[in-house]
């Protein structure tokens, strides 16, 4: 991609603001409209929301919306929108023994509430900051339960396919372990074992930097520095690890873009949690020092985030759903800006949205020059995705980010009449993170508070 080193927080402030208006607009609509009933709405078809049986993984990004939107706007409307859903409707995620999403339900709802009233965004009440903690405490620890170990010492938190399988996606999950573990809880097992959640969210991070990212160091035919598999398998009868597959993406040996960008945004927050816990809590939650596991999470973390800037994306920082799915051999995609109307493969705008944000996280962890060109590479992609054709601006589109792709090896995205991939239509997790993005640049724009999963000391 084609970095822009001189773009600004405060230069998007105006597209940001535009995002937020239409935003409102949209949650509104999506509000008034949806059936509960149906479940939650996943992604668009012909500019309405519609549902996908799989799991219920976006409804925590539905409420969330119009509480980032609160967030940005003081619209206290929307505020209780989400809260009120919130208490409605979350419980069952806190609770969920059969995914692998509750860093991204229950932090998306539960979490952006809790951080708004410890920011005095929202008046402080006692009772319910107690309730947005046990919900975040029981999330944290029913996540953490989900556990198969792994050789040298290391673990994961296994997927919905089950305990063979590890997903890359699962590292930003993680976030509601550091947050569960920050506020003094524990995981019980047998005979009241006292199981660290700190344990087991940085085993599942170093598992994930092991066996799901690359690093050109000769690990098979395919090793190209930071490019990651969506899912890695192992052997549930000796716990060894056995080869690297997909899901969602086009092959194991290929890049899906969207299980990169979770890595990108999931090993750089977790790096900025780690900033604030001592060397001690390493050692006494059994880990490895803190200085080798920061230097495993730099390593993925600087690994895909450079795979992304110099082999990913196009030159407008938009990268396609998967780097080697076949028909990307047929067009010169990374050295045009990227084309969500082409005729071979589909753009997937959600995976640049969350990368971007990520890429800006880094960047601010790192500081100085090192950090500079991950910020200025996360600021050149939003300004691509806060502006047409990628921001929704008609009123009857109840989608925010377009050219989302959701499954496309199963064929579940819209493919309008007369083209040959999915465009056009957006996703909830699209839309959740366009916000969260908007809102990260909004805040270093004003130099209000950072935003963080986690409590800033």
């Amino acid at each position: 991609m084609k970095v822009d080193m001189k773009v600004r927080p405060a230069d998007l402030a105006k597209p940001i603001r535009r995002v937020f208006e239409l935003a409102a607009a949209k949650v509104r609509s999506i509000d008034r409209n949806w059936d509960s009933a149906k479940g939650t709405p996943v992604f668009t078809v012909q500019g309405k929301y519609t549902t996908r049986g799989w799991t219920e993984w976006t409804q925590g990004f539905m409420y969330g919306c119009p509480i980032l939107v609160f967030d940005a706007t003081g619209d206290r409307k929307l505020l209780e929108m989400g809260r009120s859903s919130t208490l409605k409707f979350m419980a069952p995620h806190v609770t969920h023994v059969g995914v692998h999403d509750h860093g991204f339900n229950n932090l998306s709802s539960y979490g952006n509430l809790r951080r708004l009233m410890r920011e005095g965004r929202v008046k402080h009440d006692a009772w319910e900051m107690n309730f947005y903690d046990m919900a975040i405490k029981c999330s944290g620890a029913v996540q953490a339960a989900r556990w198969s170990e792994a050789p040298g010492g290391l673990g994961y938190v296994y997927s919905f396919n089950g305990p063979h399988s590890l997903f890359v996606d699962t590292i930003r999950s993680m976030r509601i372990l550091g947050l569960a573990h920050q506020l003094g809880h524990v995981l019980m097992g047998e005979c009241d074992k006292r199981i660290s959640l700190l344990n087991r969210s940085v085993r599942h991070g170093l598992s994930t930097a092991k066996w799901c990212v690359w690093y050109g160091e000769g690990r098979d035919h395919y090793d190209v520095r930071g490019r990651t598999a969506h899912e890695a398998i192992f052997n549930r009868n000796d716990g060894n690890f056995r080869c690297p597959s997909s899901q969602q993406g086009y092959s194991p040996f290929t890049t899906w873009t969207r299980g990169q960008s979770w890595a990108i945004c999931g090993f750089a927050e977790e790096l900025e949690f780690f900033k604030g816990l001592d060397a001690a809590q390493f050692k006494a939650a059994g880990l490895p020092a803190k200085a080798e596991v920061v230097k495993a999470y730099v390593k993925a973390a600087r690994a895909t985030c450079d795979f992304y800037i110099n082999d990913g994306t196009s030159l407008d920082g938009v990268c396609y759903w998967d780097t080697g799915a076949p028909g990307m051999a047929k067009f010169d995609w990374q050295n045009t800006d990227a084309d969500p109307f082409n005729e071979y493969e589909p753009v997937d705008s959600t995976a640049s949205a969350i990368s971007a944000q990520g890429l800006i996280r880094l960047g601010n962890y790192l500081g100085g020059a090192a950090g500079r060109k991950y910020v200025q590479a996360g600021l050149t992609v939003a300004r691509t995705l806060f502006d047409e054709p990628y921001l929704s601006t008609k009123s009857n589109h109840q989608g925010l980010l377009l050219h989302s792709v959701y499954h496309w090896p199963n064929g579940w995205d819209y493919v309008p009449p007369g083209m040959n991939i999915p465009c056009g239509e957006s996703s909830m997790w699209g839309d959740y993170h366009l916000l969260e993005l908007a809102n990260l640049i909004k805040r270093m724009a004003e130099k209000g508070p950072y935003p963080t999963f986690f409590d800033q000391k």
